[in-house]
Formats: C-alpha cells, structure tokens, sequence
C-alpha cells in the first residue's frame, strides 16, 4: 500500500477510472474540471494524443494546484488503421464506430500524466483489442441498453459488448478500460 505525503486528487469524472483508482487502496478525491478542450493539433501523430491530452487535462487544474497535491489525469483513445476514435458525438456516431471495429483489431492507448508543483511524469500504455463479427441487431442492443457516449472507441470492454465482441486482448485490460493502473501504481510509488 502506498502511503503519501500528498493530497492525490483524480482529475476524471470516469467512473471507470475511479473504480480502478479505487481498487489499489489508496486515499484520493474526485476533483473534475468542466468542459476541458480536448482539441489536439491536426499533425500531431495519433499515438501522441493521449498523453497530450492527459498533460492538457492537467494543465487545466494549474491555478488550483498546491504543494500538497499530486494531480492524475489521463485520457484514452482508440486507434483503427492510423484513424483516431474518440468519444462518439451521438448514437449515429457510436454506431459507426461499432461497424468498424467489428471484425477487427484495434489499438487502445491511455495516456497517464501525474502532477504535482514541483513535478511532472507523462506515461502512455498500448493494448491491441481483437472484437469478432458484430451484427447490427447486437449494436443497436449495446446503444439502446449501455451508455457508450462517453467511452473512446464506443464501447465499454467491462459491458455487455465487451463480453460478446473482444476475442482478445494484447496488454493491460485495465488499460482498455481507462486506467492502465499496474503503471499508475509504480508511477505514484516513486513519488
């Protein structure tokens, strides 16, 4: 168990992230910050995005920082031949997104950043996720039973299609589920 000198503050409203935060026994509060740009710039590698968002998160929190304070953020997209999944805008989108990951294997990277006044450390962690076939009728139960707007990719890998798409995955599960929280865990021991 990890015992630290400072306030650690999870800068997510994910209740993924919060729930695997949650499961390595440490003491922390949610502090979220609304309506965060999430651009990035349009040259930037795909592969970049995550950590930069998740240091863009950060940056967000700046002004509220103190000494006493260590700050995680992160952020997780999915990638399908060079092509960056985020967050679906609405169900047309979710559903989209769903058809082209059907059949085939994808990238999940989450990007971590850990801050604190005095410090910053910015990791990523890749998986390669392989779903089978996905019918129609087995997207529209997903949209209309789960709620995947707020998951990179459209999906959930602790749901429903979770459970009935991936065939397997290649690195951290908890990684294809927000947090890759093995790394999260080392990363906030050396501090």
């Amino acid at each position: 168990m990890i015992k630290s000198s400072y306030k650690i503050i999870l800068g997510s409203n994910s209740p993924r992230r919060n729930e695997l935060l949650s499961g390595i026994d440490i003491a922390y509060k949610v502090r979220t910050i609304p309506d965060i740009d999430e651009d990035y710039p349009a040259d930037m590698a795909v592969e970049k995005v995550p950590e930069y968002l998740a240091q863009k998160k950060a940056a967000a929190y700046n002004q509220r920082m103190t000494d006493d304070v260590l700050l995680i953020t992160a952020d997780t997209v999915v990638i399908l031949d060079g092509k960056l999944y985020g967050k679906p805008t609405n169900d047309k989108d979710a559903k989209e997104m769903l058809r082209s990951l059907s059949g085939k294997t994808h990238t999940v990277i989450t990007g971590v950043c850990l801050t604190t006044t005095c410090k910053q450390v910015t990791f990523s962690d890749v998986a390669f996720v392989t779903f089978s076939d996905i019918s129609d009728i087995e997207i529209d139960y997903y949209l209309q039973h789960y709620s995947p707007l707020d998951k990179a990719g459209a999906y959930g890998v602790q749901e429903w299609i979770g459970y009935i798409a991936v065939e397997r995955i290649e690195g951290s599960y908890f990684n294809v589920m927000g947090l890759p929280i093995s790394k999260v865990y080392q990363a906030l021991k050396e501090f």
